[in-house]
């Protein structure tokens, strides 16, 4: 069997990689007990979604007479992608938008997506554990650290980043700043469940196509959305939410 230390590197280490790639886009880094702090707090931020998401799926499943589909649809949306892109979020609004160090548009989209690789630090990290009782070989393993880099761990950045986006020009268009945030918010939640729906139909349908042309297009408009932060100068303007 695989050394336990094993489970928990394997874990985190998609994360890193991603972490290392994203701080790249920052031409003024933020500190580093600043990122590690968000990192860290992301990552405790996924313990708690899981007893959120534990709670409402007991809330759907009281509902009388609901059927199947209708409780996947809302479990996937609400139980599961809605509160985990609340909770990613919640971190930065806690930790981070009353951080003097925050001066930059594009600081809220990274943040944003360093929360999330935190987040997805713990998902791997539990699921490696998970794993152990099945005696894996290191090799599996290694498999399987590969897959999360480049889906679930990537969903997470991705989603977070795009919610990030909506986050900072809500602090541009202060008359609509609610309504801004809360568009990113529904957007990422629609596009994180989408991606979940159409990982259960690799299970059903074995399609295995949707669920990475979502991948893809998700990082082809972070991309873009990163490229138009970064043009944007000036302090943002950060109001309580």
């Amino acid at each position: 069997m695989t050394p336990y230390p094993f489970y928990a590197l394997g874990g985190i280490l998609p994360s890193v990689i991603w972490l290392l790639f994203y701080l790249r886009e920052d031409a003024h880094p933020e500190s580093n007990s600043e990122i590690v702090k968000v990192f860290l707090y992301g990552m405790l931020a996924a313990l708690v979604a899981i007893f959120l998401e534990l709670g409402a799926k007991k809330i759907f499943l009281s509902i009388p007479n609901i059927s199947s589909a209708s409780f996947n649809i809302v479990q996937v949306f609400i139980g599961g992608a809605l509160i985990e892109e609340y909770m990613k979020y919640l971190v930065i609004k806690l930790e981070v938008l009353r951080n003097p160090e925050l001066d930059e548009p594009l600081d809220i989209m990274l943040y944003m997506i360093i929360s999330a690789l935190g987040f997805a630090a713990s998902e791997n990290i539990l699921l490696m554990f998970a794993q152990q009782y099945y005696s894996i070989p290191l090799g599996q393993l290694v498999e399987i650290v590969g897959l999360r880099f480049l889906t679930a761990t990537f969903l997470h950045a991705l989603c977070s980043g795009i919610l990030g986006y909506f986050l900072a020009m809500s602090f541009y268009k202060l008359k609509f700043q609610k309504r801004t945030f809360f568009a990113g918010l529904g957007i990422a939640s629609i596009l994180h469940g989408l991606y979940n729906l159409s990982i259960m139909d690799i299970a059903r349908a074995k399609n295995i196509i949707l669920p990475f042309a979502i991948l893809v297009a998700m990082a082809i408009i972070v991309s873009f959305l990163f490229k138009k932060l970064k043009k944007m100068k000036g302090v943002c303007l950060i109001a309580e939410k």
